[in-house]
């Protein structure tokens, strides 16, 4: 569909267009003008390629370090490919998964091995062709105006400044560079516009079914990439609308001409997009699976509107204001774009607004820029700013509107201000100061993008934690260690899988990761190890304390196994150690505790305490008498809970500590849960429901004695509940007295 596609399709109560075309300097012959084109094209992929090779495609197996959880199912998926179960949505893991990621890995897989490389290939390479498809894009949507006449400057200058800020882009390079399947949406969308705007009207004048079909594949594909290309159907119905309007303008000829050509784009789009259509016609649940999660018009009707309009906001302020907070997707919470970027980019929409009617390419921007951050905000994370990875749609758009705004101030400069005059040189030679200086600029913002992320930010602790590289780091060094037969590795974690670790762990042992915190830890183990088989020793990981990601429970799968298993040693690495653990016993039911002192504490909010256990280590200890902790200073307590019907409150808990006059000296809070971490409104009404809790008190508290009290409160209101009869929202659990912690 290009900007010439019929004047009487584009030009219909247009006033005279603003001269755009590079002036022809009596001097420069046609031939000289082509050749410097050619030149200055060549020069720009080159500067594209060596851009996105520093950038996106250098020392891609040393950052990222590992492979955090919004990455790791497309590695596992890819697994299950390879071993030959096939699908176009995979909906089990981490709210379903779509095609794309899942078998271009598995392709590199089979290739490359299990290994960083492999998994994060596919994304950088699809991040890297962005690239040049959004150079592609602006050149045929700017390198003609509306008479059909040639601008390659224009088109020049609009596609490298996008594809150009686009390649040196820091948030681009963090996301190209992590394996995430949302890396294909930009890709498609762009070759697909492209190809479109080519086969529609192609330079000379005739149409090309084959580019327009192409178009129609690259659009059948986007369903397989990422959950926002949901909302590319709209773009394309809005796109085809606008060229309807004025309503006067439209003739039946009209309509009747372009329809076979739009039925060739839909219907190839359809056929390609189909299997996984059809798949969510079938099963329309899984349609859903993540929307409902993060859709913010889910509350009641007024704080949904006011949550999409501050959502809204937040997004719009991503553009030279306000950024990502999530360590994953962007350094320091930095803007999407520098305040020079900012003031081109909303030059570039208010001149896209002004020229709305008579520019398609303008058009199709706004409208671009428009339906892809619906996704992002018609999601909401509370308090972690505008997620630039579910804006990632709208990339190509925006940086081209950049270019739009920097060509758009130098007419001014020129038309107005005689930019040539001031310069003392011709039309073509003042586009080319300006291509030159923008250059710079450009390569400034690669040098500085360098510098923050291989030497400010990817070396960091935060950011290999942000990646999960001490999983990575486990996986090779438990790939190394001999197996013996019939061994088991436990690994604690604070959900019950890794898949990054699934993916890269290639040992012989089986190895389970294992909710250390969930409340049947101990059932949950004695069926991991009971389905194994014959267990002549478990290994244990150890998470170090300052892996804090990874953590949460450790020592109670450690103080489980020295219960039901004999302690044979320990073996220390770089970021964990591993307690082995021999002679087995499962002939007994595994329990964490061996008796629940009973308790009856009914509270007024419809919840009740019906049993209590207190430890250190494997050691059960009595709450009835003083409990004395050595050197560790850690504990665990296990409470009972049953709910009336009815209860509509879902309940948290705070257990702190109290020193001898009576000042708070610790606390830690827990939302409560059973094993499925259902929360307790949905428990069933009188049904006893265990959880479990560890505490470690560290050395900053002073030795002597305390009291471990408990309070039971509504996550919604933060009001405590209160024992019926005492109404006092405070219990005593245990007195404990803490030994010198040094």
């Amino acid at each position: 569909m290009s900007e010439t596609l019929s004047r009487a399709s584009f030009e219909q109560g247009r006033d005279a267009p603003v001269p755009e075309q590079e002036p022809a300097g009596a001097v420069v012959p046609e031939k000289a003008a082509r050749q410097r084109i050619v030149l200055v094209t060549a020069g720009i992929l080159i500067a594209l390629a060596l851009a996105v090779v520093v950038l996106r495609l250098q020392r891609l197996t040393d950052f990222p370090q590992g492979i955090q959880s919004d990455e790791g199912p497309d590695g596992v998926y890819a697994l299950q490919v390879l071993e030959g179960e096939h699908a176009v949505f995979f909906p089990e893991a981490a709210s379903g998964r779509e095609w794309m990621g899942v078998y271009t890995i598995a392709l590199t897989t089979s290739f490359l091995g299990r290994t960083l490389l492999a998994f994060r290939l596919p994304t950088a390479l699809a991040s890297a062709g962005t690239v040049f498809a959004v150079f592609w894009l602006g050149r045929l949507l700017f390198g003609r105006d509306e008479n059909g006449q040639a601008t390659p400057w224009r088109g020049l200058l609009i596609g490298g400044v996008g594809a150009g800020l686009l390649a040196v882009s820091l948030g681009q390079t963090i996301i190209g560079r992590a394996s995430l399947r949302a890396n294909f949406l930009p890709l498609f969308l762009a070759l697909c516009f492209a190809l479109l705007w080519w086969g529609w009207r192609p330079a000379g004048e005739q149409r090309s079914w084959r580019r327009i079909a192409l178009a129609g594949v690259c659009a059948g594909l986007l369903p397989y990439t990422y959950i926002p290309s949901r909302f590319t159907p709209f773009l394309f119905l809005f796109f085809g609308l606008s060229f309807l309007w004025p309503l006067r303008a439209v003739t039946r000829e009209r309509v009747r001409a372009e329809l076979p050509w739009a039925a060739i784009f839909i219907g190839v789009a359809g056929l390609v997009a189909a299997p996984i259509l059809i798949y969510f016609a079938l099963n329309p649940e899984h349609f859903f699976i993540r929307s409902r999660e993060v859709w913010v018009l889910r509350e009641s009707q007024g704080t949904a509107l006011g949550a999409f309009l501050n959502n809204t906001w937040e997004h719009l302020l991503a553009f030279g204001f306000h950024g990502d907070l999530r360590e994953r997707y962007n350094f320091a919470g930095r803007p999407m774009l520098n305040p020079w970027e900012a003031f081109f980019f909303w030059y570039g929409v208010g001149m896209a607004v002004w020229r709305w009617q008579r520019r398609p390419a303008y058009r199709l921007l706004l409208l671009w820029l428009a339906v892809l951050l619906a996704p992002a905000m018609l999601a909401i994370d509370f308090g972690l700013g505008p997620n630039t990875l579910r804006m990632i749609g709208a990339a190509p758009a925006v940086y081209l509107l950049i270019g739009v705004g920097i060509w758009e101030t130098y007419c001014l400069l020129r038309e107005r201000l005689g930019l040539s005059r001031i310069l003392r040189v011709d039309g073509s030679s003042a586009a080319l100061v300006l291509g030159a200086a923008v250059s710079g600029v450009v390569v400034i913002q690669g040098v500085n993008t360098y510098r923050t992320y291989f030497q400010q930010w990817a070396v960091t602790p935060a950011f290999y934690l942000a990646y999960h590289g001490e999983w990575a780091n486990a996986a090779h060094e438990l790939n190394a260690q001999p197996a013996s037969a019939n061994m088991v590795y436990l690994i604690p974690y604070r959900f019950d899988e890794h898949y990054g670790f699934e993916y890269l762990y290639q040992g012989e042992a089986p190895a389970h990761v294992v909710r250390a915190n969930r409340p049947d830890l101990a059932r949950r183990v004695e069926t991991l190890l009971g389905a194994t088989g014959e267990v002549s020793s478990v290994k244990v990981l150890d998470w170090k304390e300052d892996l804090t990601w990874s953590g949460e429970g450790d020592e109670n799968l450690v103080a489980l196994l020295g219960k039901f298993g004999r302690y044979s040693g320990s073996e220390e690495f770089s970021n964990f150690r591993l307690y082995t653990y021999t002679d087995i016993d499962l002939e007994r039911s595994w329990t964490f505790y061996e008796y629940l002192e009973p308790l009856t504490v009914p509270y007024d909010g419809g919840i009740d305490l019906r049993g209590l256990a207190v430890g250190e280590g494997e050691e059960q200890l009595s709450s009835q008498q003083l409990i004395e902790l050595g050197e560790a200073r850690s504990m665990w307590v296990a409470l009972q809970w049953q709910t009336t019907p009815g209860l509509e409150t879902d309940y948290a808990i705070s257990l702190r500590l109290h020193n001898s006059e009576g000042e708070k000296s610790f606390q830690k809070d827990y939302v409560l849960g059973d094993s499925t971490f259902a929360r307790t409104r949905h428990w069933a009404a009188g049904e006893a429901v265990d959880t479990l809790f560890h505490l470690d008190f560290g050395v900053d508290l002073r030795p002597g004695e305390y009291e471990l009290r408990l309070i039971v409160y509504s996550t919604e209101t933060n009001i405590p509940t209160v024992e019926i009869g005492v109404w006092e929202p405070e219990m005593v659990l245990a007195r404990l007295r803490l030994a010198d912690g040094g």
